[in-house]
């Protein structure tokens, strides 16, 4: 079932049409180090292979889940061996996320002096996985999950190629196939896996064609592509917050069921939302940071399943709220001038003084008590250190309750400052 060639590929066209950089590189026969990232199926070892073929090079492969420096050094000495001989070594690092940044330093010297031909394979964002000096000498390639045709056009020739090894007269209906296809998730050898089952299954020399409804006993629960490190887990949690932000509650709550089918801890969910009720709602609907914490509250009480369905009522309630990120930037302001003037001392009228020796040092002299102030305002009252300007980091926004603060805050900052 392995491709041979770039044409018996299905899917990943942005790379590998012939307009297409990977593309052009493995036609021309033009050897890079690479690293191919995508998921499971996606096509890494299959590309790895077409690429020493169109070389015509020695193919070693070594693995990050078995091997170490002992088969790290080997297999890059046999390269330079061949390499001396006239002859290109492709060096296939399946799983490379796996060594840690040591054994990733023993590729270094290869890889610059072109000793092979490094193309590794990895699940993970190689961003936070390689060694910055190893990642600088290789290109990284995108390998998407393949679309539901292409899995379609997988079964096909599976069915076309395996006529000697699947039992005699054995079929797929069209529905199964769009079972087998859908539940694949984007993963080539899960489709493959299914056709293997089901073969498994009929064994009898009779005209058999697997029905959907036994097609949909093989695929058994759907399983959600989801990884509680990696980078599907903060895909999805950003595209429910970013769905939330915005204020659209069905692609909110979309996301959030499939982080919950995932397998992701709804307790986390529920912090994010009490982060999200701050960060993009703030003032405009003060309510929804009690929404949120009452769903955090619930679910700790009532637990799976039923817990669920209160943090998707706070979600619903977070995207349908008017929209500030006011408090967010705000404090970010703030914080940015605390770090700049974070010796300034506080001044005197601003001091409490619980002792006699306090009161005689001046703590505290000179405050106006606001509740004693007209409108309780202390018109013309400064509240920064001496020396720092007003600052204005609060600018709300004229959505929700923040537009009335907003009128509140005009005149209140227009009463009390002059500078």
């Amino acid at each position: 079932m392995r491709p041979e060639t770039l044409e018996d590929i299905f899917g990943q066209n942005d790379l590998l049409a012939p307009d297409k950089p990977l593309g052009i590189a493995i036609r021309s026969k033009l050897p890079h180090s690479l690293v191919l990232w995508g998921p499971p199926g996606s096509g890494k070892t299959t590309l790895a292979r077409i690429i020493s073929n169109s070389l015509d090079a020695n193919l070693l492969t070594i693995s990050g889940v078995d091997s170490g420096i002992k088969e790290i050094r080997e297999a890059t000495r046999l390269g330079k061996e061949a390499k001396a001989e006239g002859r290109a070594t492709v060096l296939f690092v399946d799983e490379v996320h796996r060594f840690n940044k040591s054994q990733q330093d023993v590729f270094l010297p290869h890889v610059e002096r072109g000793d092979v031909i490094f193309v590794g394979a990895t699940t993970e964002n190689p961003g936070f996985e390689l060694n910055s000096s190893l990642l600088s000498r290789l290109k990284v390639y995108v390998l998407k999950p393949l679309q539901t045709d292409d899995i379609r056009k997988v079964i096909a020739r599976c069915m076309a190629v395996g006529v000697d090894v699947l039992p005699k007269s054995f079929s797929l209906s069209e529905e199964a196939c769009t079972i087998f296809a859908e539940s694949a998730s984007g993963d080539a050898r899960r489709a493959i896996n299914f056709i293997e089952v089901a073969a498994s299954i009929v064994q009898s020399d009779e005209n058999v064609t697997v029905s959907a409804s036994l097609a949909a006993e093989i695929v058994g629960q759907p399983t959600a592509r989801f990884d509680k490190r990696g980078d599907v887990y903060y895909e999805l949690i950003s595209a429910m917050h970013k769905s939330v932000r915005g204020s659209d509650p069905d692609a909110s709550l979309y996301w959030l069921a499939r982080m919950l089918k995932g397998g992701c801890d709804p307790l986390y969910i529920a912090r994010r939302i009490v982060r999200i009720a701050s960060e993009d709602i703030g003032n405009a609907d003060p309510n929804a940071l009690n929404i949120t914490l009452n769903a955090w509250d619930a679910y700790r009480r009532l637990g799976t399943p039923e817990g669920e369905l209160a943090i998707a009522q706070a979600v619903i309630y977070l995207a349908c709220c008017p929209k500030s990120n006011a408090a967010y930037k705000a404090f970010g302001e703030a914080c940015d001038d605390a770090d700049r003037h974070n010796h300034v001392d506080v001044p005197m009228h601003l001091r409490n003084a619980p002792t006699q020796l306090m009161n005689e040092l001046g703590y505290g002299d000179g405050y106006r008590y606001a509740h004693d102030e007209p409108d309780g305002i202390a018109a013309g009252e400064k509240y920064f250190p001496d020396g720092m300007k007003n600052a204005t980091y609060y600018r709300p926004v004229e959505r929700g309750v923040e537009k009335r603060i907003k009128q509140y805050l005009e005149s209140f900052r227009n009463q009390t400052r002059s500078d």
